[in-house]
C-alpha cells in the first residue's frame, strides 16, 4: 500500500549531492577520505566525545566496541530486552551470554535499578540503550560499573544531540559518558546517510587499537600519519570504515543539525500537546522526559492500555493514508534467544513490544498532516 503520510521520509538539505561531487572529483572515494575526517573532527568538537570513527553502520561500531573490550565466550553483557537485535547480536557474535534487563514502567528504557542484582563475576559490560534519544539515568549506571569494574557502552542510536545532566549538575551529551558509545545515521535516524554508524571511544586504552580494527587489523592509518615506515597486519579487525561518499553525505547533514532538530521538536511538541488531553483521558502513555534529560525528539509514540486498542488506532491511520508502526519485540522471547534466557519474566518489555506505537516523525511532515494524524487517533478511541 502507497501511504500519502509515510512513517518515515529522509531530508535532503541541499548539499548532500555538492559534496559528494567534491568528494568524487577529489579523486578519493574510499574510506577515511576527507569528509570522513571533518564529519568525525565536527562531533568530537560539538558533543565533547573521545575519539570518533565514522562505520557503515551502528552495527558495525557495536562489533567494534564488543571486540575492543575482549568479550570472550561465556561472559556475561547486561542490557534491555527491548531493543534492536544489532545490540545483542555484537556481543554473541563474541560467544557472549546477554542478561536480559526489564524496561521501566514509566518509560521504554532499561530499568537502571535492577542492574545491581544481575551483576555476576562473569559481568564484562552494561549496555545501556538511550531509547527514542532520552538517557538513561547515567549516574546510577556509572556506579553500578564502577563498582564492579565492568565497561558501558552506551547504544546511542537514536540520541544524537541529546543530554544529560548528571548529580553534580554537569550537562553531557549523550555518547560522552560511557568507556564508548555507538550512532546510527540510517535513515530512519534524525540525522542520516542512508545507512552509516559511529564508535565513540571516551577510554583512551581503547583509542590506538580501535583504529587498527577499523582498519581491518592493519595500522595502515598510523602509515599515513607517517608513525610507521610500512603498514602491515596487527590485530584482529574487519572492512569497518565507509565510504566517503556517505560521509560526504553526512557531512552536509551534520552541518544543518540545529535546523532539522528544530523542527523535529516542534513536531514533537505539537504532538504532545495536542494529544495530552486525550490521552489521559483514556490512560495512553506519552512520551515521558525525566528531568536529568532531553528531547532531541527522535520520534514520538504513544503507549496503549492493550495490543487491541493499538490495533485500532493502526487501522484507523491506515484508512486515511498514514503509516504508523510498532517497535521491538522483546528479545527474549524471541526465537533466536529464548531457550538461552535463563527465564525471567519480564512484563514490561513485553508490555511496550503489545502496546507502543510510532506515529510519523520526520522533518517534512507538514502541519496539515499533523493536525490529520492528531484527528484520526483522537476520533478511533
Amino acid at each position: 500500500m502507497n501511504y500519502k503520510t509515510p512513517f518515515n521520509k529522509p531530508h535532503l538539505t541541499g548539499s548532500e549531492l555538492d559534496y559528494i561531487s567534491d568528494a568524487v572529483t577529489s579523486g578519493k572515494i574510499s574510506g577515511n577520505g576527507k569528509y570522513t575526517v571533518m564529519c568525525q573532527e565536527l562531533m568530537q568538537k560539538k558533543y565533547g566525545f573521545g575519539k570518533c570513527l565514522l562505520t557503515t553502520s551502528c552495527t558495525d561500531a557495536l562489533e567494534m566496541a564488543a571486540i575492543l573490550i575482549d568479550v570472550k565466550p561465556g561472559d556475561e553483557i547486561i542490557m534491555p530486552s527491548y531493543t534492536f537485535v544489532s545490540t545483542a547480536n555484537a556481543f554473541v557474535l563474541r560467544g557472549a551470554k546477554i542478561v536480559f534487563v526489564d524496561s521501566r514502567k514509566d518509560r521504554p528504557g532499561m530499568d537502571e535499578d535492577l542492574i545491581q542484582q544481575l551483576i555476576t563475576k562473569k559481568t564484562k559490560a552494561i549496555v545501556p540503550v538511550h531509547y527514542a534519544g532520552v538517557s538513561c539515568d547515567m549516574d546510577k549506571i556509572m556506579e553500578v560499573a564502577d563498582a564492579h569494574n565492568v565497561f558501558v557502552i552506551e547504544d546511542a542510536a537514536q540520541a544524537i544531540d541529546s543530554y544529560y545532566t548528571d548529580k553534580y549538575g554537569n550537562k553531557k551529551a549523550l555518547g560522552s559518558i560511557g568507556h564508548m558509545a555507538t550512532f546510527s545515521f540510517h535513515e530512519t535516524k534524525n540525522i542520516i546517510s542512508g545507512e552509516g554508524g559511529m564508535l565513540v571511544i571516551n577510554d583512551s586504552q581503547f583509542k590506538e587499537r580501535a583504529e587498527i580494527i577499523w582498519e581491518k587489523g592493519t595500522n595502515r592509518s598510523s602509515f599515513f600519519r607517517g608513525e610507521v615506515d610500512k603498514y602491515g597486519w596487527v590485530d584482529i579487525g574487519s572492512s569497518f570504515l565507509p565510504s566517503d561518499i556517505i560521509a560526504a553525505f553526512l557531512y552536509a547533514q551534520l552541518e544543518s543539525i540545529e535546523k532539522i532538530q528544530n523542527r523535529r521538536i516542534e513536531i514533537w511538541k505539537s504532538y504532545s500537546i495536542n494529544l495530552r488531553e486525550w490521552a489521559s483521558k483514556n490512560r495512553i502513555a506519552l512520551p515521558i522526559v525525566p528531568e536529568f534529560a532531553t528531547n532531541n525528539a527522535h520520534m514520538f509514540y504513544l503507549v496503549f492500555n492493550n495490543i487491541e486498542e493499538r490495533t485500532t488506532v493502526i487501522n484507523a491511520l491506515k484508512k486515511e493514508g498514514i503509516l504508523s508502526v510498532f517497535h521491538y519485540l522483546s528479545l527474549h522471547k524471541s526465537p533466536f534467544y529464548e531457550l538461552k534466557h535463563d527465564g525471567r519474566e519480564l512484563p514490561m518489555s513485553d508490555h511496550y513490544t503489545n502496546c507502543l506505537l510510532r506515529l510519523p516523525m520526520f522533518y517534512n511532515l507538514s502541519d496539515n498532516e499533523i493536525q490529520l494524524i492528531i484527528k484520526t487517533i483522537t476520533k478511533s478511541i
